[in-house]
């Protein structure tokens, strides 16, 4: 709810030098537990990408970009990880999966999502390299705060030491 609040009132009024488009309501998505059943996945997806069109006076365009990494968000996570990745108790982020990980998943789907959402706001290929420009940049932007988030709201594990 409160990346929906921040990206409705304050990412959305964001427009840095005509490119840069912060859309970290993804976050929410990518950060779903991983036993999420697909069917709640596409219907979470569905209802955050509903809201944020309503709010930006969009039609559908959220919607779309949202069930399409929702969709391919469960195939992504089992070609990233290993299965001693997937024990039960793992949650998605830099903490438990490491950077690396986490980096490789974020920038897969946030990519995803950027293309899909600019290029169907757009909805025709007479400024495809304009459109790929925006979409590359805003993609970026989007990973640089969702990366910086994470090191901000979530504390890396503490190890135990042995005697």
């Amino acid at each position: 709810m409160l990346l929906l609040l921040l990206q409705i009132y304050i990412l959305n009024n964001i427009e840095l030098f005509g490119y840069l488009n912060p859309y970290v309501y993804v976050l929410f998505i990518l950060l779903l537990p991983i036993e999420t059943p697909r069917f709640l996945l596409l219907i979470t997806a569905f209802f955050m990408g509903l809201s944020i069109d309503y709010f930006s006076n969009t039609i559908g365009v959220n919607v779309a970009a949202c069930v399409l990494i929702a969709y391919l968000r469960p195939g992504l996570i089992k070609t990233l990880s290993q299965k001693t990745d997937l024990d039960p108790g793992i949650k998605i982020g830099i903490r438990d999966l490491g950077f690396s990980w986490f980096f490789t998943y974020t920038v897969v789907l946030v990519l995803i999502h950027h293309l899909v959402l600019f290029y169907l706001e757009v909805f025709h290929f007479n400024e495809f390299f304009n459109t790929l420009k925006r979409s590359l940049l805003s993609a970026l932007f989007t990973i640089v705060i969702i990366i910086i988030s994470q090191y901000l709201l979530y504390r890396p594990k503490k190890h135990k030491r042995g005697l």
